[in-house]
């Protein structure tokens, strides 16, 4: 039997679960409350990580030694670093990266963590597929796309920050916090994951302004796909 771990950085992006579920367990770790129950049936842990790579790292790990879940889904928001997406728009990970690791003094590539093997973490095919046809099925007026999500300890609101990491990592879909390091501790943990993205502004020197005025409506789309998608993996 699935039991679905479903993280969110910020309160906003997961009360609408929260509210919806049967809690059955709450539990408090690492200043994190973790609750336990189910959503439509499905068994699931929902929690807000805190945001950062720290957080969310140690929120996974927790899923996994003291609820052994046996799927993880990140659900948030994010920064367009592709002229293609917008504001409203929905972007599932095929892949995460650290934009803001930096060892190439070592040789290691930009982004990669030494000694670790990996540059990218891949999320798992089913879930990305799921998470597409369900936010196509519940949020039909928004476009989905599937793509590279790059992540680091920085909000970028800056065109110049933003055109950095893009020449760096070009192709890239959207930037956020947590996504790459959420992946990482899966990834470790042999469990499959994926991550949803909501765009929430442009990663731009706008930024300050439309994050503000589209979290909630980011967040409520990244819910309603989450709610569908756990009922039919």
């Amino acid at each position: 039997m699935h039991k679905i771990g479903i993280i969110g950085a910020m309160e906003i992006e997961v009360e609408t679960l929260k509210s919806h579920m049967q809690i059955t367990q709450t539990m408090e770790k690492a200043s994190m409350t973790f609750l336990e129950g189910t959503l439509h049936q499905i068994p699931v842990v929902v929690v807000r990580s805190g945001i950062g790579k720290v957080n969310a790292g140690m929120c996974v790990q927790i899923l996994a030694d003291i609820f052994h879940v046996t799927h993880v889904i990140n659900t948030g928001v994010a920064g367009s670093l592709n002229a293609a997406i917008d504001i409203g728009d929905i972007v599932v990970s095929t892949d995460t990266l650290y934009h803001d690791v930096d060892a190439t003094g070592f040789g290691y590539p930009l982004g990669e963590v030494p000694q670790l093997g990996a540059l990218t973490f891949a999320a798992d095919s089913g879930m990305i597929s799921r998470a597409r046809s369900s936010c196509e099925i519940v949020n039909p007026e928004i476009k989905v796309f599937e793509g590279r999500i790059v992540s680091g300890d920085q909000f970028v609101s800056s065109p110049q920050v933003k055109e950095n990491i893009l020449k760096h990592f070009p192709g890239s879909f959207c930037t956020e916090m947590e996504g790459a390091a959420i992946s990482h501790a899966a990834w470790l943990n042999h469990i499959p994951f994926v991550i949803i993205r909501a765009i929430s502004d442009k990663a731009d020197d706008s930024a300050h302004m439309d994050y503000p005025a589209f979290e909630k409506a980011a967040a409520e789309h990244s819910a309603r796909l989450v709610e569908h998608m756990i009922q039919h993996l």
